[in-house]
């Protein structure tokens, strides 16, 4: 059975034209997941300079007593490397945008390229998955705009990986979880909501 992915080049006139052709599907999701993740990411900035200057504001991402982004603004997981963790975001997302812009203009971007950003995206699925925990048994507040990087950064690993390992996916265990990546996406989803559910469920039940 062969596997349909991102190719890395294709025949012309004068030979094999260099670099990685992204399908429009995939450039267009990385352009909106860089969107989203910008957006995000300077939305909690601009939130953190406002608490910074009075710290008797509330940001618009405080809802109520779980979903607060002010709660997890000043904690010092909020801040893990000595700045904003959200400082990070805005440099990683505008790199993103920039490579949806060019994948979807059409601009083979070397495989190095993809495989670099495959990288920073498992490093940064990886921070993600640090800040769950987080958010979830320490901290013990949910911020609604980070909820979006978290969103955003698993799906994007998945989508950038599969342009990066494009030439990898005849493999057998490659290429299982190839097929089944939103399966597996899917259940990563279901398994965080019910994390989400059975950690502040003395809130929840409160509004039932």
């Amino acid at each position: 059975m062969t596997v349909t992915a991102d190719s890395s080049a294709e025949p012309t006139a004068t030979g094999t034209r260099p670099g990685v052709a992204v399908r429009t599907a995939s450039a267009v999701y990385v352009l909106i997941a860089g969107v989203l993740g910008l957006a995000a990411a300077l939305t909690l900035t601009v939130e953190k300079i406002e608490i910074l200057i009075d710290p008797d504001y509330v940001p618009s991402c405080s809802i109520n007593p779980v979903l607060s982004c002010g709660s997890v603004m000043v904690t010092p997981q909020a801040s893990a490397f000595g700045f904003p963790n959200s400082l990070i975001g805005v440099v990683a997302f505008t790199v993103v945008v920039v490579t949806g812009v060019l994948a979807l203009a059409g601009v083979r971007l070397p495989r190095w390229y993809w495989a670099g950003l495959a990288i920073g995206t498992l490093l940064g699925a990886a921070f993600v998955h640090w800040l769950i925990f987080q958010s979830l048994y320490r901290i013990g507040a949910l911020c609604p705009y980070c909820m979006v990087v978290w969103a955003v950064t698993i799906t994007l690993l998945v989508v950038v990986s599969a342009v990066a390992l494009a030439p990898k996916l005849e493999g057998g265990v490659a290429r299982f979880i190839y097929q089944w990546r939103w399966s597996l996406v899917t259940l990563w989803f279901t398994a965080l909501v019910l994390m989400i559910l059975v950690r502040f469920w003395n809130y929840w039940s409160t509004l039932i």
